[in-house]
């Protein structure tokens, strides 16, 4: 069992934490041990690099661990150990973790599998999942999703889960010959000079999920007639703050719907979707490599970002 954790000590600064022996477990509680962890990649690259929101340090974040359980308290019924694991509690990057089972968490038995690295992505799914779910995504609704990271990804392989025609916008094409491979429905390169005329042909959307954080996005939409009537724009990328013109929602009598995080049930989806094999975790990671490696990883992160897609950290 490794026994460090990751940590922000500065801007763009990564750094190993020794967290030591984990203590005795007191009877409601379980002992988790790390084997995969995976990159919440725009979070993440927002608190490195104190956008948005974040800019205190040191820190620690990320929320995507996987694992078998390894010991339980006296008490705990529902876990054993020997029992493969997601958790998703916002705690960073960590070897093991303490978890009370007598108050609410968000660890879940994983169903047996020969290759349990996928779910260390399970944690982005379920944010994607819990937001198609409170949208209100429907069969037969046009989605639009714009930019395929891991959030955008899901997203929309979400959305095709629910029976909608999807479109995926992004300057990628490997990551948008991925969307088309899992299933979506058109995908368009946004540095395409008919990209406009393209979309417009395929609109106008039902729901418009914001996977890129893009400042101009909103009047984008207003000023090209994207949304139908009673439309939804989602905007999942983080934000500072949004700004939109007043009469694209007069207009369309649209409305603003954001998400954030997930619960046990989305995972449940999430696990389902996954054993129909509508939704495919490992089909976006492109870098599976030793937590060691880490320092390297952020680097890239920092500087290259457009390089990472599905990152998995390997804690063996």
């Amino acid at each position: 069992m490794r026994t460090i954790a990751l940590e922000y000590p500065e801007r763009g600064k990564l750094a190993f934490i020794d967290e030591g022996q984990p203590r005795d477990l007191k009877p409601t509680e379980a002992l988790i041990e790390t084997r995969y962890s995976g990159i919440t990649n725009g979070t993440e690259r927002h608190a490195l690099m104190a956008e948005h929101f974040w800019g205190k340090f040191p820190s620690r974040h990320g929320y995507q661990h996987v694992g078998p359980v390894t010991a339980v308290g006296s008490e705990v019924k529902d876990f054993a150990p020997g029992d493969w694991t997601f958790y998703g509690e916002y705690v960073g990057h960590r070897g093991w973790n303490i978890i009370d089972l007598a108050g609410g968490n968000l660890l879940f038995k994983l169903p047996l599998d020969d290759d349990y690295k996928k779910y260390a992505l399970l944690g982005t799914a379920g944010v994607a999942m819990k937001g198609v779910r409170r949208f209100g995504i429907k069969p037969a609704d046009k989605v639009l999703v714009t930019g395929i990271g891991p959030i955008g990804y899901f997203s929309a392989i979400s959305a095709k889960a629910h029976g909608a025609e999807v479109t995926v916008t992004d300057f990628n094409d490997q990551r948008l010959r991925i969307a088309l491979e899992q299933g979506c429905d058109h995908v368009i390169n946004a540095a395409d000079p008919d990209y406009w005329d393209k979309l417009k042909a395929l609109g106008k959307f039902n729901y418009i999920i914001d996977g890129s954080g893009y400042e101009n996005l909103f009047f984008d939409i207003f000023e090209k007639g994207l949304l139908a009537y009673n439309g939804v724009i989602c905007p999942m990328a983080v934000r500072t703050e949004a700004r939109f013109p007043w009469s694209m929602l007069h207009q369309t009598d649209g409305r603003i719907e954001v998400s954030c995080h997930f619960g046990l049930d989305d995972l449940r989806v999430i696990i389902y979707g996954i054993q129909i094999g509508t939704i495919k975790p490992g089909a976006i990671i492109s870098h599976l490599v030793s937590i060691d490696e880490a320092p390297r990883i952020y680097g890239i992160m920092r500087d290259n970002p457009t390089e990472l897609f599905g990152v998995v950290f390997d804690w063996a």
